[in-house]
């Protein structure tokens, strides 16, 4: 049976860092998943850029995010699942892979579509925190219409409603990794 693990923060609380972490010690058995990934390529096409800058996590997403937010939540305003659903389309076309992490989910509404697909015993939650000076230490600053819009702050009154929250303050080290595995009950090698 898949399990599916939707993990949340912040922006520079280190979403993709631990999901490749997870994935590393997981191996064939586990594929990261991005809801942004069909955000960020519909508005590459849309607007003829860069896909492969728009992906990385640099100055050039930066430069578009503000607006790739605004026109991703009129789409979620008409299908709220709609760009998890195309995320998760290719995941599931391929060979059975029985642990999926999505690394960046940021809204009730994204949690609430995979619950509402995969069952909830399917469906296991991370929240990942990290304290703004970790954060700025890790090249964040707050930006107004970006830092305080839903795709940062909807999920911030859920701090019960995680199955799972970790303090990311500092590399983890393997020992770490294993038991964040383990409260996730997830099997590793």
């Amino acid at each position: 049976m898949m399990k599916i693990v939707l993990i949340s923060g912040k922006r520079k609380c280190g979403k993709d860092y631990i999901s490749e972490r997870l994935q590393q010690r997981l191996g064939s058995r586990s594929r990261i998943v991005r809801i942004s990934e069909p955000i960020k390529s519909e508005w590459a096409r849309k607007l003829q850029l860069d896909l492969d800058a728009l992906l990385s996590d640099g100055p050039y997403k930066e430069k578009y995010r503000r607006d790739m937010i605004v026109w991703s939540d009129e789409v979620r305003a008409k299908d709220y699942g709609y760009f998890c659903r195309v995320a998760m389309e290719e995941a599931v076309s391929r060979e059975q892979t029985p642990y999926i992490l999505v690394s960046d989910v940021r809204r009730k509404n994204d949690i609430k579509w995979f619950r509402e697909t995969y069952g909830p015993e399917r469906v296991v939650t991370l929240r990942l925190t990290s304290r703004p000076e970790t954060r700025c230490a890790r090249g964040w600053t707050f930006t107004v219409g970006i830092d305080d819009v839903p795709s940062e702050c909807d999920l911030d009154d859920m701090a019960d409603g995680f199955d799972f929250v970790l303090a990311n303050e500092e590399e983890l080290d393997q020992e770490a990794i294993d038991c964040l595995l383990d409260k996730l009950q997830l099997q590793y090698d």
